[in-house]
């Protein structure tokens, strides 16, 4: 027997396809762990929703937010913003049983030794920028300019932060505190909906969108913390590599427009990242 540790990301379940995706996700064993790398919806209720029904398969769920959740959806009777509407989502989480980013990292006993599981909330502050630019106004009107702008320049608010960068920072200084304090003799799984890395970015179809992909920040981050694995999702492009000899996932299942010309009618989009032997009862 064995348990595995499954991670998963942009379910977007306000689709129906999607929905009907997120309805097929079951473990394989009891003791079986999901890992959900943010964007599970855009509506407060939804987002709730989905993680319930989740943690109700899955011995453990483990939650980082990603830009979707963090929106102010005109449509969402939840209409609280940035900080307020994180916390609230965390305090949702924390009634379902589901960890987030504010809680005490959990442990998988992996066979080589243990791995801290560390869900991350970390933003992005602008330092992707778009080719040949070289300051955040330059890039984000090239970005305007040719029409490829991220909706979250609309809807996530980052209140009390003056600026969505500012937030990102915030958050960066204190997950890097945070994960500091973890015993240095311990091995990482980083869970983070932006990729820690530009890298990833490279594949994008315009790359303009990377601005709103990460920090710079976090380049180092695999390596300094001791990283495993690092599990990521937001690019809607599945798939593996490596970095410094670390392991990169991007789990995500994207829009229905996206993952069915490449997977037809079984998308199958939750990746097993890690086993675990255990004794038979």
């Amino acid at each position: 027997m064995r348990r595995t540790l499954y991670a998963v990301s942009d379910l977007h379940v306000s689709y129906r396809e999607n929905r009907q995706v997120a309805d097929t996700l079951r473990p394989e064993s009891d003791d079986d762990w999901l890992l959900v790398a943010g964007d599970v919806a855009e509506k407060f209720d939804e987002v709730t929703g989905a993680l319930a029904r989740l943690s109700e398969r899955f011995a453990k769920v483990i939650w980082a937010p990603g830009n979707h959740e963090l929106w102010a959806h005109p449509q969402d009777p939840v209409q609280l913003r940035g900080e307020r509407r994180y916390r609230e989502l965390v305090r949702a989480c924390r009634e379902l049983g589901v960890l987030t980013p504010e809680d005490e990292y959990a442990v998988w006993p992996d066979p080589d030794g243990p791995l801290v599981i560390a869900p991350l909330f970390l933003l992005y502050d602008y330092t992707f920028r778009a080719p040949g630019t070289r300051t955040k106004d330059e890039s984000l009107r090239y970005a305007y300019d040719t029409g490829v702008v991220c909706t979250d320049e609309m809807l996530l608010h980052p209140d009390p932060y003056p600026s969505r960068e500012a937030w990102c920072q915030a958050r960066v200084t204190e997950t890097e505190r945070r994960l500091a304090a973890v015993d240095p003799a311990l091995r990482t799984v980083l869970v983070s909906h932006w990729p820690l890395v530009r890298q990833p970015t490279d594949m994008l179809r315009y790359p303009e969108f990377a601005q709103w992909c990460g920090t710079e920040l976090t380049a180092d981050w695999h390596v300094r913390f001791r990283a495993e694995l690092a599990v990521y999702g937001h690019l809607h492009i599945p798939r593996t590599a490596h970095y410094d000899g670390v392991r990169f996932e991007e789990v995500s299942l994207g829009y229905p427009r996206e993952w069915k010309p490449r997977r037809g009618d079984d998308p199958a989009p939750m990746r097993a990242v890690r086993h675990t032997p255990i004794a038979a009862r």
